[in-house]
This record gives structure tokens, C-alpha cells and sequence, in this order.
């Protein structure tokens, strides 16, 4: 008799990234050695294979992260491939040290290691919710470094997936906002999302048939936090009034917006070359020529480029400076974040901080 089909759905989700995880490691060492200079093969050797990738899992203990982590540790040694963890304390509540500590207990009775517990300082920049995925994201980033690392597993579901293209679009930030989160993010694809087809019933489903402690946040179900009332309020009203499928449909929104986002970048990249002249100046002229949502990508692009934290750079913030393009009518500079300044001058749109 074979596993529970919650437990063998989320152990196929993890299988398929860990087979892509695998394939890209190898690809990579296979391309290294090729390339790698005056380097003799052992004598016997004909196929030099690089080491065995090492995949971490983010784990909070809750029942998504908990049940990524039991189908990691269950599918990574089948596969030849090392396997860790990582749980970070952001010191937000009483007894948030001894948790971390007990979540990464649990980890190594899954058979993982190395397991590290680390704990953050989360700052205000941005907002609570803001900070403390920042804080998050720069302990996975540093343990991944430290552990030599080929990539980090996330729990995030479907139903996380909806909640952001819900936020994105409260946010009115565009297409980019409404792809939501994707299956491989970060420097070199380091982030994998295994469970964005998986809904967060699956995985709680997972854990309470193989006996896995979870811990729910607390945070989780505080109004005080938007994704907390999106998800206990929000959501629920829209299904109520549109149907259930509400959450799926949210989802399949999110990866038809990524793949016209992608594209949208792409194009961007190639136009971008084409509206600057000899010494790197936007060209006005040019730009108003390009299709709004490619302009719009290439100013976005330069104002980071300038020092603009992409964070805070919101939708206002490029229409104002896509005004100096399209409606002309010799406004000043624009003031955006990081300190940096648009403004234009001589038929030249000059971006830099002042």
C-alpha cells in the first residue's frame, strides 16, 4: 500500500525540483570542468562528476514548511543529494528563541543536516511584514553561503500565490505584482517554491498523517498584518461571492501575468540599447516611440540602476517620470527614492542621484 495522497503528492512536488536541481548541478560542473585549464584526470577516471549538490529547506515549523521538510528528507537520499535546514528566529515573540530551537530538533530527526538555527534583528524599513522577509531572506541567503548551498526550499502554496497577486493588485503595481511568486527565484535560481500547484489543506494534511508536529504563527491570524486579514476576511468574502476556484483561478493569473512579464522584460532589454545615444543618455524622441509598458521597464530599470531601492519604487513613481516623456511641458525634476533624480534636459532624460 502506498503513502497517503497528501503525502505523496507533496513528495512528487519536491522529486520533480529536486530531479531540476540535480540536472542543473550537473550541467554546471560538466561545463566547469570542461572549461578548468591544464587540470589532468586521476588516473582510471573517464567521467569526473561533480560533488553532490546540497538543498536546504527553510523551515518555520509550520505545517507547509514541516511537510516540505519531511518530503525532503524523504526524496533528497533517493536521489543522491545532501540535505539541510535552516530556521530563522526573528525574535518577534516571547519564546521565539526556544521555538527555533525545537523546530530545528525536529529537522534533524527528519535525518537533515547540516540544520542551523539563526537568529535576525528585523528593522521598520518598509513595514513589519516588509522587514521581517528581509531579515528572513538575508539569514537563508547567508546560511545557503556558508553551507555551499545549491539551493533553498520554500513552502509557500497555492494559496499563499493568491494572497500575493490579491496584494500586488491592491497595490496597483502592474503585471509584474500580479505574476506573484515564482518557482525559481533569486542569484543563480537559488529559491525553489516546490508547493505554488499545492494547496496549504494538502500539505497540513501531509503532516497530521505522518505525525508531524506543527506550530501555527500566531501572527498568521492577527489582523494587525494585511496577508492576515487577506486570508481569514479577504479571501473567504470573494469566495463567498464568486464561487470556490477563486484561489486556483488567482494562481493560473499569476503564471499567465509572469510569462507577459517575462516577455515585456525581454523586449525592454533589447529596446533599451537602441534609445540611448553615443554617451549613454535616454533619448526622449526614442523612448516616446516604445510601447508604454516597455518605456516604462527600461525608466524603471535606470532608476535602480541610479540607486533607487526597487522596494520602494512604486507605479507613481515611474508615471511621473514617464510624464518628462509623453506629456512634456517643461515640468522639474522628479524625486524618487534612494535620492536619485529624473529630469529632463536637452531631449535627454538624465536619471542619477542628486
Amino acid at each position: 500500500m502506498g503513502p497517503h495522497p497528501a503525502v505523496a503528492a507533496i513528495r512528487l512536488a519536491v522529486r520533480r525540483v529536486l530531479h531540476d536541481i540535480l540536472n542543473d548541478h550537473q550541467t554546471s560542473g560538466a561545463h566547469a570542468a570542461r572549461q578548468a585549464p591544464g587540470e589532468r584526470r586521476r588516473p582510471g577516471r573517464t567521467d569526473e562528476r561533480p560533488p553532490s549538490p546540497l538543498v536546504l529547506v527553510a523551515c518555520s515549523g509550520g505545517a507547509d514548511s514541516m511537510a516540505l521538510a519531511s518530503a525532503l528528507a524523504f526524496e533528497a537520499p533517493r536521489l543522491g543529494i545532501r540535505a539541510g535546514g535552516v530556521t530563522v528566529d526573528h525574535g518577534l515573540q516571547p519564546g521565539s528563541g526556544l521555538r527555533a530551537d525545537e523546530v530545528a530538533l525536529r529537522l534533524r530527526e527528519l535525518g537533515l543536516g547540516p540544520v542551523d538555527s539563526v537568529a535576525v534583528t528585523v528593522g521598520r524599513e518598509g513595514g513589519p511584514e516588509a522587514a521581517a522577509r528581509d531579515a528572513r531572506y538575508a539569514a537563508l541567503d547567508a546560511a545557503a553561503e556558508r553551507h555551499g548551498a545549491t539551493a533553498v526550499l520554500l513552502g509557500h502554496t497555492r494559496d499563499d500565490q493568491a494572497e500575493t497577486v490579491l496584494l500586488g493588485l491592491a497595490r496597483g503595481s502592474g503585471i509584474r505584482s500580479l505574476s506573484g511568486m515564482a518557482a525559481v527565484s533569486g542569484a543563480g535560481g537559488r529559491y525553489r517554491r516546490p508547493f505554488l500547484h499545492l494547496d496549504r489543506q494538502t500539505a497540513r494534511k501531509a503532516c497530521m498523517v505522518q505525525s508531524l508536529p506543527v506550530w501555527d504563527d500566531p501572527h498568521n491570524a492577527d489582523p494587525a498584518y494585511t496577508r492576515s486579514r487577506l486570508r481569514h476576511e479577504g479571501l473567504p468574502a470573494l469566495e463567498k461571492a464568486l464561487g470556490k476556484g477563486v484561489v486556483e483561478a488567482l494562481a493560473r493569473t499569476a503564471q499567465l501575468s509572469r510569462d507577459d512579464a517575462d516577455a515585456l522584460d525581454a523586449w525592454a532589454g533589447q529596446a533599451e540599447a537602441a534609445v540611448r545615444d553615443a554617451a549613454g543618455l535616454l533619448e526622449c524622441a526614442k523612448l516616446y516611440a516604445l510601447p508604454p509598458a516597455v518605456r516604462r521597464r527600461i525608466l524603471r530599470r535606470a532608476a535602480i540602476e541610479a540607486g533607487a531601492p526597487a522596494g520602494s519604487l512604486f507605479a507613481r513613481h515611474i508615471e511621473e517620470v514617464d510624464r518628462l516623456i509623453t506629456g512634456w511641458r517643461g515640468q522639474g525634476a522628479i524625486n524618487l527614492p534612494g535620492r536619485v533624480v529624473a529630469q529632463r534636459q536637452g531631449g535627454r532624460l538624465v536619471i542619477r542621484q542628486g
